[in-house]
């Protein structure tokens, strides 16, 4: 990562350098400067830094959407500072209110427990066991007591709750807020205490929780908290948040060949932000890259080829990312149609349907006849399709909508006398 010259005795690399990678795939820090002169107090003293980030265990599996916190976590890590993966086993009693428009159904501490230890073993596809603290909240959360609670409530007001965006939305749309809810960025913002962080990390929709960290370390007299906030992942159909829930996910634990597969189905501007933030490349890296591709050096499909082998790799192995890798190409790269049909490559995003249900994979067809140049408009293709003058691997096609067994997926679409093979990935 650095040349031995550029360490100091203390090991830690010069400030700038740190920052460097700190800074990549970012969209905020509270504040920049006060980061680096933190940094720059823990080189001159030897002191690393104490980084948390906190994982609520609300559901046993995690996605590449979760891994971007861990990601920077490690990046943190291989600079030599502390950190620490934070359980939130108490705070999941309450529940998360970030991005909800309802209450959370509550779960139970055996529910809790059980995802908790899932999390923990998928976490250190990432993480360095070894030099990694893992920590769960309940350890002070659950001594604080009724007393204790309400003296740290008593450092907030209702407004500055209703402040917050999730809640005041709920509030403007007379939509039931429980008063626990209120007590879960307090609950958080208490973690930093007890764990006396440096750095915490969480997503942009994290932002109220993190400041309240901040303010109860000044209450408590310590120096607040860096916050370090890292964009939100969009999924496979690239618009929405990645969710299991929506049916956009790819969850880490995923075969090989089909983490890789879903991986070329993004369009090529995410692939950008994938780089970013799914890989431990570094901007100046993946901004020459991007120049390659803009000037024709570099074919965009080999650049996300790149991205799904490097991300196969961090959470199988190398030989695994090769071999998924070999098999896509051979499936959807070498003919295995005759000569005059042309096959024309299609991302899975520039078709998704919205009306597709949770887990599905589901196309328009008429987006995916202009895609492949059979129909000059959407209205001239779903024309045609009432027609009845389309057909999918030779059957008559009759519904907007195709559903899709997996991705990549194959489809000879025949319009009239003209067919092309479409690659949807």
């Amino acid at each position: 990562m650095q040349d031995s010259s550029s360490l100091a005795p203390t090991g830690f690399a010069p400030v700038e350098e740190q920052l460097d990678l700190l800074e990549k795939g970012t969209a905020e820090i509270i504040r920049r400067g006060d980061l680096a002169e933190r940094l720059a107090s823990a080189r001159a003293a030897g002191r690393p830094l104490r980084v948390k980030a906190g994982f609520d265990p609300t559901a046993p599996d995690l996605h590449l959407g979760h891994t971007v916190l861990m990601r920077k976590l490690r990046h943190f890590q291989q600079l030599g500072h502390q950190v620490i993966f934070l359980v939130g086993d108490f705070t999941s009693l309450i529940g998360d209110p970030t991005g909800r428009n309802a209450t959370r159904k509550p779960l139970t501490r055996e529910q809790i427990a059980e995802n908790a230890l899932t999390y923990q073993q998928q976490v250190f596809r990432i993480l360095d066991r070894e030099r990694t603290e893992v920590r769960f909240n309940s350890e002070w959360l659950d001594k604080l007591g009724f007393e204790g609670t309400i003296r740290l409530a008593a450092n907030f007001t209702v407004s500055q709750m209703l402040e917050r965006d999730d809640f005041h939305r709920r509030y403007q749309a007379e939509q039931p807020i429980g008063l626990h809810e209120f007590l879960y960025p307090v609950m958080q913002g208490y973690d930093s205490v007890a764990l006396r962080s440096d750095v915490e990390l969480g997503g942009t929709d994290q932002k109220f929780n993190l400041l309240c960290g901040r303010e109860l370390q000044r209450v408590h007299n310590q120096p607040p908290q860096i916050v370090l906030m890292t964009p939100i992942l969009e999924g496979l159909d690239g618009v929405q948040k990645m969710s299991k829930s929506l049916g956009n996910a790819i969850g880490i634990h995923e075969p090989s060949a089909e983490m890789y597969g879903k991986l070329m189905s993004i369009t090529d501007e995410l692939m950008w932000k994938y780089w970013a933030l799914l890989t431990d490349l570094r901007a100046s890296e993946i901004d020459s890259m991007r120049s390659d591709v803009a000037a024709g050096i570099l074919h965009p499909m080999e650049a996300k080829k790149r991205l799904a082998r490097a991300i196969v790799a961090d959470f199988h192995s190398a030989d695994e990312a090769a071999r998924a890798d070999e098999n896509w190409a051979r499936m959807f790269q070498q003919r295995a149609v005759s000569e005059d049909i042309e096959e024309v490559a299609v991302a899975y995003a520039d078709l998704v349907s919205p009306a597709g249900a949770p887990g599905s994979l589901a196309i328009r067809l008429p987006r995916l006849l202009t895609a492949l140049g059979l129909a000059a408009s959407g209205a001239e293709a779903s024309r045609k399709l009432a027609e009845g003058a389309v057909k999918l691997d030779g059957v008559a096609a009759t519904q907007a909508t195709v559903a899709l067994d997996k991705l990549p997926a194959r489809l000879v679409v025949r319009l009239g006398k003209r067919a092309r093979a479409a690659i949807i990935a």
